[in-house]
């Protein structure tokens, strides 16, 4: 059976590895796993770092500024209803009242 490991526990693995120049057949044993999974992990690490240096802060910056401007504009919308209800109160109490 398999048994699934951190990814907090396969970065220090890889860290090991590839700062300290650690043999991933020592890394294994000391680490209780496989060879092939420490290759694999290591070979996913390369294939998808590239992501983290993309635009990812210009991206996040232009989603949070959309997801602020949604809601801006939604407490626009909803001042607007509380404003209707509001002026419909007045009038119902002026006309229930007896204009008063």
């Amino acid at each position: 059976m398999q048994r699934h490991i951190k990814a907090e526990t396969k970065m220090l693995i890889l860290r090991e590895h590839l700062e300290n120049q650690v043999p991933m057949a020592d890394l294994a044993e000391k680490y209780h796993v496989n060879v092939n999974s420490i290759i694999n992990w290591k070979k996913k690490l390369f294939e998808s770092g590239a992501a983290i240096f993309e635009n990812s802060s210009k991206e996040s910056k232009n989603g949070q500024y959309e997801t602020v401007e949604r809601l801006e504009s939604e407490v626009r919308r909803k001042e607007g209803v509380i404003a209707d209800l509001a002026e419909e109160v007045v009038k119902l109490k002026k006309s229930t009242s007896g204009g008063r």
